[in-house]
């Protein structure tokens, strides 16, 4: 039976190796623990196997993890799940970064807490219903309301490309994430999980989000 430990150095181990495949240091590839639908005490054991930064998917649900956690020095919580503006202020109130940022409604709400938040803009590059986001045309627009709201750091751009066994169907859609964040000047990158983190690296993530490779297969909800 495989231990958080052993897929922990397994996840490290692909990480270094694609880095050093792209000829990225280490250093440039944040590791984001997705814990969705994994009780408090996953979120416990995996601070305690060295991790920090972590991704919850619905606010409600990291509501009832959040009180069973106590302070865990250093660690950063991110909504990486599509957020509606009528919880904005309760996902304010939680995470450090909101990573789904699609709107400028949206931006506004985060930004009328007063709380200094990191956040990401999430971009639709796929055609699919299901996924969420700003259409890269309108990414000009959102990027300069943004800098113009006074308690949000904008840091880059995320996206979710549809589900493929085979990972090279996503580098397209990793490719044009880079392209549109070069050409607004913003650094962050989050794209990539637990089956195609080598390809999202090798197109210059900057943060991989991984659950699956860490904590095994999620109970439906």
């Amino acid at each position: 039976m495989e231990t958080l430990a052993d897929r922990l150095t397994e996840v490290e181990g692909r990480i270094e190796a694609a880095c050093q495949a792209a000829g990225r240091a280490r250093e440039e590839v944040t590791l984001l623990a997705v814990t969705k639908v994994f009780p408090a005490q996953v979120l416990l054991d995996a601070y305690a196997a060295g991790l920090r930064e972590f991704g919850e998917n619905y606010v409600q649900e990291f509501e009832g993890k959040a009180p069973q956690l106590g302070p865990l020095p250093g660690a950063r919580f991110h909504l990486i799940g599509h957020l509606q503006s009528n919880k904005s202020r309760k996902a304010g109130e939680l995470f450090q970064v909101i990573q789904t940022v699609d709107s400028a409604k949206l931006a506004r709400r985060l930004s009328e807490m007063e709380k200094p938040l990191e956040v990401m803009i999430e971009v639709k590059l796929s055609e699919e219903d299901s996924k969420h986001g700003c259409a890269p045309e309108d990414l000009p627009a959102l990027v300069d309301a943004i800098h113009e709201l006074p308690h949000l750091t904008l840091t880059g751009l995320m996206t979710m490309p549809p589900w493929s066994e085979n990972v090279e169907l996503s580098r397209p859609y990793f490719r044009r994430l880079r392209e549109l964040a070069q050409q607004f000047g913003l650094p962050g990158l989050s794209m990539g999980m637990s089956h195609d983190l080598e390809v999202a690296i090798q197109e210059g993530s900057t943060m991989v989000r991984v659950g699956t490779a860490l904590f095994g297969r999620r109970k439906k909800v």
